[in-house]
């Protein structure tokens, strides 16, 4: 009986581990919203780092959080590192191009996990209000896959999109 319920369970793992093979070798997840502002408005909220603390929804995980700023001042080659609680971790950005209508930031978690993504904002005028995209997208590896068959990453992820666009909104708008 113990061997036939062993054989089971091998061949159960197995599939799981043989489905999670099959998914997407990158991800990406990405949330728009409408702010009423023009784009050289919300710019400065996104392309300087000592902004986030104004409406990043990571920035309140750790209170004690140690944050370093370097490179330039903003936009492109402005540099933000972080570390914290188990929550927050430990990780890195970089502006690697800005623009009007888009900025691209380099995106290094070093913990709890290691991973190397982009993360992108889109800005686009629509009259007096601006429709705003941010996405992340990277390469998506095998235990990343595996983790996906029980946590809806794009769920979780776009719920802190959510509220940081809700947040980058509220500052824009004052």
């Amino acid at each position: 009986m113990a061997l036939i319920i062993g054989i089971i369970v091998v061949v159960l793992l197995a599939g799981l581990l043989g489905f999670a093979a099959t998914r997407p070798d990158t991800f990406r997840y990405q949330r728009t919203a409408s702010i009423n502002a023009p784009p050289q408005k919300i710019l400065p909220l996104i392309l300087d780092f000592h902004n986030w603390t104004y409406w990043s929804p990571w920035e309140k995980l750790d209170p004690a959080l140690r944050r370093t700023y370097g490179g330039a001042a903003s936009g492109k080659g402005a540099v933000y590192e972080w570390e914290g609680n188990k929550k927050a971790g430990q990780g890195r950005m970089e502006i690697t191009e800005a623009s009007p209508s888009k900025v691209l930031i380099k995106l290094d978690f070093l913990k709890p996990f290691e991973a190397h993504n982009t993360a992108e904002f889109n800005l686009e005028p629509r009259g007096d209000a601006t429709t705003i995209t941010w996405a992340m997208y990277g390469p998506n590896p095998f235990i990343a896959k595996v983790m996906c068959l029980f946590v809806n990453m794009d769920k979780m992820v776009g719920k802190d999109f959510e509220a940081g666009l809700a947040n980058l909104k509220a500052a824009a708008e004052k």
